[in-house]
């Protein structure tokens, strides 16, 4: 792994660091047989960082913009998956995760309006 792509990248650190959390809380969830919340949460919450990866070789600014709101869409799914489990009952606490998803959230929202009227200058 490239550390200084992360390390200069703070939506790649975001994402990767929640992404590990996310798979610990899913590990959780399997072990209390909490089984399709799991997969499905799993599934979202890695799909952020990855996206997010891809849009650094994007072929234009419109394809960056595009897998970004890509990103967007999955981590909207993941606060969405995140909910569920902490309304539900006999679900562990996921406040820390649901913390992370909000930033995560607004770093996207950044960039996605800052690459939007970037491309809408040009």
């Amino acid at each position: 792994m490239k550390k200084e792509l992360f390390d200069n990248n703070p939506l790649l650190k975001l994402s990767f660091d929640f992404s590990l959390m996310v798979i610990e809380y899913c590990e959780q969830l399997e072990n209390n047989k909490k089984l399709v919340v799991a997969r499905q949460l799993l599934k979202s919450g890695t799909s952020i960082g990855a996206n997010a990866m891809e849009a650094q070789n994007a072929e234009s600014k419109a394809d960056f913009l595009h897998k970004m709101r890509i990103a967007a869409k999955e981590a909207e799914e993941t606060q969405y998956w995140l909910w569920l489990c902490d309304y539900s009952p006999n679900y562990p606490n996921c406040k820390e995760l649901i913390s992370k998803i909000e930033e995560v959230n607004k770093v996207l929202g950044v960039i996605i309006n800052t690459t939007r009227k970037n491309i809408n200058s040009n």
